[in-house]
C-alpha cells in the first residue's frame, strides 16, 4: 500500500497534530512512514501543511505536483493553494471555516470562502465538505475539528490506514475522550449519513455575515459535493 497525503491549514487549527496521528497510526500498522512539514509561521496565523508519504517507495517525504492522493484542509484557501499537488482522481476532504489572512482583514485583498470551495467542487470529482462548527455543536468540543477531518478522510476510504490503528493513536496521543469521540463520529458512515449533505450554506453564511460565531446555515456536517 502506497498514499500520498497533504495536511493543510493554519496556525492553531492542528494540522500538526493531525500529521502525528496518522504517523502514529501508520505506525501501528506496520506501515512505512516519511514526513516533512511547513510550520515556521504556524504562531502568526500563517500557512502550515505537512507531505506524508505512507508505504514502500523513494526516501523522500516531499510529494511532487500531480501526485498526492489525498490532500486533508482545514480551511478552504488553505486546500485551493494545495489542490495542484492533487493527482487526477485524487480525493480531497476540506472543513468549511474559513480563516481570513490578514490582508483581507485590513482591507488590501479580499477572500470569498464561499467561492473557493464553489472553485472546489467544480475541480474535484472525489470531495468530501466538512461544516466543523456544526461539528463541534454536535460533539460539545470546539477542538475536534482535526480528528474529525481525519475521520472524514477514513471514511472515504482515501486514507488508507486501519480504523483501529487511528483510533488508538488518538487514544494514546491525545488523552481527550472528546477527540475519541469525534473521530469515531465522523468516521461512522452510518451516523454521518443520517445528518449529511453539508456545509456549503454554512461557509456563505459567515463570509456574508448572515450568523453568529460558531453557527451555521447548513443543515449537514459531512456530505459528498
Amino acid at each position: 500500500m502506497k498514499r500520498s497525503i497533504i495536511l493543510c491549514g493554519v496556525g492553531g487549527q492542528g494540522t500538526i497534530l493531525a500529521s502525528r496521528l496518522i504517523a502514529a497510526a501508520a505506525l501501528r500498522g506496520g506501515i512505512q512512514i516519511r514526513t516533512a512539514e511547513t510550520i515556521g509561521m504556524a504562531q502568526r496565523g500563517g500557512s502550515v501543511f505537512s507531505h506524508i508519504r505512507l508505504g514502500d517507495g523513494g526516501a523522500s517525504p516531499i510529494i511532487a505536483r500531480g501526485t498526492a492522493d489525498l490532500i486533508i484542509g482545514f480551511e478552504p484557501g488553505e486546500t485551493v493553494r494545495q489542490l495542484p499537488f492533487l493527482r487526477p482522481g485524487g480525493a480531497v476532504v476540506t472543513g468549511t471555516r474559513p480563516v481570513m489572512p490578514v490582508s483581507a482583514t485590513i482591507g488590501q485583498s479580499s477572500y470569498d470562502a464561499g467561492a473557493m470551495l464553489d472553485y472546489l467542487r467544480a475541480n474535484v470529482a472525489n470531495l468530501t465538505v466538512v461544516d466543523g462548527d456544526r461539528a463541534a455543536a454536535e460533539l460539545g468540543s470546539s477542538k475536534t475539528l482535526n480528528v474529525v477531518l481525519l475521520g472524514a478522510a477514513l471514511r472515504s476510504g482515501a486514507l488508507g490506514l486501519d480504523a483501529a490503528d487511528l483510533e488508538a493513536a488518538v487514544r494514546e496521543d491525545v488523552h481527550d475522550g472528546g477527540e475519541l469521540v469525534a473521530l469515531r463520529f465522523a468516521a461512522d458512515a452510518g451516523e454521518a449519513a443520517a445528518i449529511a449533505r453539508g456545509g456549503m450554506d454554512a461557509a456563505r453564511a459567515e463570509e456574508g455575515g448572515e450568523e453568529e460565531e460558531g453557527k451555521r446555515a447548513g443543515h449537514g456536517l459531512l456530505g459528498e459535493v
